[in-house]
């Protein structure tokens, strides 16, 4: 899927500073998403603490979890 075309020598700087800020906003969105999921899953643990609660905390658990592995791999 990724197409290699050839930069010209005088947009070389601009490409480089693109791919850098594509490759931090790529970074942080991974970060984000396993504290995201890390903190669902502490609620989910939180929720489910009620019996009542048990129904919405197990489904927040497993989503949780779902993201902190999207996240790290």
């Amino acid at each position: 899927m990724t197409e290699t075309k050839k930069v010209p020598l005088r947009l070389w700087p601009f490409w480089l500073i693109w791919r850098l800020v594509v490759g931090i906003i790529q970074i942080t969105g991974r970060i984000v998403g396993a504290v995201l999921g890390l903190v669902l899953m502490i609620v989910g643990v939180i929720v489910s603490l009620t019996i009542v609660g048990l129904v919405v905390g197990v489904p927040l658990i497993i989503f949780g979890f779902l993201l902190v592995v999207r996240g790290l791999f």
